[in-house]
């Protein structure tokens, strides 16, 4: 039964991005740079010659950047990086911070 209204609907929807979040590694005296590559082609599945130049950045600067992710990413590489590196018996720390 048509009752010569016509409805017309807008919807506006608002899509809201997740905030991103910077992992970094941090230099230490005591862990090889070895192992340093190993992680970033490991956990951040770096090639082995990005890996190589984050690791040098990381030496020379103190701390390099490793990747950007959603929050439970970043979270979950900077566990598997403290993981891998008390296994290992080396101190290398990583840290996430927002973009």
């Amino acid at each position: 039964m048509a009752t010569g209204i016509d409805f017309e609907l807008e919807e506006k929807i608002k899509v809201k991005y997740p905030k991103k979040y910077k992992v970094f590694l941090l230099n230490d005296d005591y862990t090889s740079m070895d192992f340093v590559v190993d992680v970033l082609m490991s956990i951040f599945h770096k090639s082995y010659e990005d890996a190589e130049r984050i690791m040098l950045e990381i030496h020379k600067k103190d701390r390099g950047l490793c990747g950007v992710y959603t929050h439970e990413i970043a979270e979950t590489k900077v566990v598997q990086v403290m993981k891998k590196a008390k296994d290992s018996g080396f101190p290398l720390k990583a840290t996430m911070e927002e973009e």
